[in-house]
């Protein structure tokens, strides 16, 4: 489950990253990336706050 998240969060980071990329190069219109930007900015923020700054028990002990 921890694994789905993750890969969800990355998605949701490449939907930041990319579109302002190809917009930037004119491969793609303002108003597709500025949607795009949108369902990974929700993406991002819906899933990192669960996996991120969290840290794993420790199964020595320690």
């Amino acid at each position: 489950m921890k694994l789905l998240i993750k890969i969800i969060s990355f998605l949701g980071l490449g939907l930041n990253i990319i579109p302002a990329i190809l917009v930037f190069g004119t491969y793609m219109s303002a108003d597709t990336c500025k949607l795009l930007m949108l369902i990974g900015t929700v993406l991002w923020f819906g899933t990192a706050p669960s996996w991120m700054n969290k840290k794993d028990a420790d199964p020595a002990g320690e």
